[in-house]
C-alpha cells in the first residue's frame, strides 16, 4: 500500500509517516519545510534538536531497513507537480497535513491572516482538483480540528460531523441530516471549516473518497518509532504561538516557569496523545468509505479536560505555580464541551489517556533540553483584537522571568504512594 504524507516534516507528520512506514507502508513525505521558516520568522526553535529531512531518512532506513521518499513542494502553489505526482506514484491513500497549524500564529497580524488562508485553502483544493484531473482512486485523510466546532456551550454531545435536525415545511415537519453547525474562533479555524465544504462538494460532486479527522489538542511529544534514536526524535513547540496548552504546561514545570493559564481557565478543551494520532490515521486509511459515500467524519480525541483543572493537577504533581494571565483570544471564559468518538472506539482504539508515566516523558525531554528554552517567547502574545493586546501584552512585560536555565531548580515531582 502507498501513501503520501503531505506535510510529513511536521509535528503530527513526521510520526505519521514512521508509523505507516513501520507497519509496511509504502511513504512518500512531501512537504516545502515551511514550518522550519516559521521557526526562523519567529526567531525560536523546537525545544527538542530536529535533524534535517535527509538525516531523519536516513537514520530511518539505518534503524528499520526501511526507505522513506522525499518530495520538497508547496502543495497549493505546484499544481502540476503535484498532479504528476500522483499519477506516478499511483498513491492509495494521501494524508493531508499540508496546513499552517497554530490558531495564535494565525492571528498574529493582517499578513498572518493572508498566510493561513491563502496556504491552508489553496493546499487543499488543490489536492482535491489534483485528485480529480490525475484520474487515480485516491482516498483522502484530512487532519482537521475539533475547532470547527467552536467553543460555545451547545447543550448537547458534539456528534460526529452530522446533525439530525427537524425542519418546518409546508407539509409538516421533515428530518434532515446536515453538518454541524461550524463555529471557529480564528482564521486557522476558518480555513478547516472552508475545507469541510469543499470536502462535502468533491464528495457529492466527483465521488472522491474523503475521510475527516477533527482532532483534538495533541499533547505528548514521542511515538514508538521516534523514541528509537534521537535523530527521528519530534518537535517539541513551547512557544505562545505554536506551543499546545498541555506540552506548554508540563514543559514550563520542569524549566520553573509559572504555569501560564489564559484568564478563568475555565475553557475545555479535547485532547488526544501523538501516539493515538498516529493510530487514529492508520484506523481511518485502513477503514476508507466507498466511492459515492458522504464524507467519512471522526471525532479524533480520547478525553476532556478544563484547563485549570491540567494546571492543578500539573501544579500538584510537580510543585509549579499557577499564573493566570489575560486571554489572547475572543471565547467564553467557561465551556463545556461532551464529544462523541464512537467510530474510532468501534474501529479498536483504545485510548491513551491522562497518565502519571507519560506526563512524566514530557517532562523529563523538557529538562533533558533546558538549555534550548528560550524564556522570552513562552507568553503567547498573538491577540485576538486590540484592546486584549494591550492586556496580554502589558501583562507579559510583567511577567517574572524564570532563573537561567542552568540555574532552574528542579520541580518537585509528587509521586502517589
Amino acid at each position: 500500500m502507498k501513501v503520501l504524507v503531505l506535510g510529513g516534516d511536521g509535528f503530527c507528520g513526521w510520526p505519521t509517516a514512521l508509523h505507516l512506514s513501520a507497519r509496511g507502508w509504502d511513504v512518500t513525505v512531501v512537504d516545502n519545510l515551511s514550518r522550519r521558516n516559521i521557526d526562523n520568522e519567529l526567531e525560536v526553535r523546537s525545544l527538542t534538536p530536529i535533524r534535517t529531512m535527509g538525516e531523519r531518512i536516513a537514520a530511518w532506513k539505518s534503524i528499520s531497513g526501511r526507505t522513506i521518499d522525499f518530495v520538497n513542494m508547496t502543495v497549493g502553489k505546484e499544481f502540476d507537480r503535484l498532479v504528476a505526482l500522483i499519477r506516478d506514484l499511483k498513491p492509495d491513500s494521501v494524508v493531508h497535513f499540508a496546513e499552517q497549524r497554530a490558531a495564535p500564529y494565525s492571528m498574529k497580524s493582517a499578513r498572518h491572516k493572508l498566510y493561513t488562508v491563502d496556504n491552508n485553502i489553496n493546499a487543499t483544493h488543490h489536492l482535491l482538483a489534483a485528485i480529480v484531473e490525475s484520474g487515480q482512486d485516491v482516498h483522502l485523510a484530512h487532519l482537521g480540528t475539533m475547532g470547527v466546532y467552536g467553543y460555545g456551550t451547545a447543550g448537547l454531545r458534539i456528534p460526529e460531523g452530522y446533525l439530525k435536525v427537524t425542519v418546518d415545511t409546508d407539509n409538516g415537519p421533515a428530518e434532515q441530516e446536515i453538518l454541524f453547525p461550524p463555529n471557529p474562533g480564528s482564521i486557522y479555524h476558518m480555513t478547516k471549516t472552508q475545507d469541510a465544504l469543499l470536502f462535502q462538494f468533491y464528495a457529492r460532486n466527483d465521488s472522491l473518497r474523503i475521510t475527516d479527522l477533527h482532532q483534538g489538542i495533541v499533547w505528548g511529544t514521542q511515538t514508538e518509532e521516534t523514541r528509537q534514536d534521537e535523530r527521528l526524535i519530534n518537535r517539541f513547540d513551547y512557544d505562545g504561538d505554536y506551543g499546545t496548552v498541555l506540552n506548554r504546561f508540563l514543559m514550563q514545570a520542569a524549566v520553573g516557569y509559572p504555569l501560564t493559564v489564559h484568564g478563568t481557565g475555565g475553557q475545555t478543551r479535547a485532547f488526544i496523545h501523538i501516539q493515538d494520532t498516529v493510530r487514529c490515521v492508520e484506523l481511518a486509511l485502513n477503514n476508507p468509505p466507498r466511492a459515492g459515500e458522504r464524507v467519512k467524519i471522526l471525532n479524533q480525541m480520547t478525553e476532556s479536560h478544563r484547563v485549570r483543572d491540567l494546571a492543578t493537577l500539573i501544579a500538584d504533581v510537580t510543585g509549579a505555580e499557577i499564573a493566570h494571565v489575560a486571554n489572547p483570544r475572543q471565547e467564553a471564559d467557561e465551556n463545556e464541551l461532551v464529544v462523541a468518538n464512537d467510530q474510532f472506539r468501534d474501529l479498536g482504539l483504545k485510548p491513551i489517556t491522562l497518565k502519571q508515566g507519560l506526563m512524566d516523558e514530557v517532562t523529563d525531554i523538557a529538562r533533558r533540553y533546558a538549555d534550548r528554552v528560550d524564556p522570552a517567547r513562552i507568553a503567547c502574545v498573538s491577540s485576538w483584537n486590540a484592546r486584549r493586546a494591550e492586556a496580554v501584552a502589558a501583562e507579559a512585560g510583567t511577567q517574572p522571568a524564570p532563573p537561567r536555565p542552568e540555574a532552574r531548580p528542579k520541580p518537585r515531582l509528587v509521586r502517589p504512594a
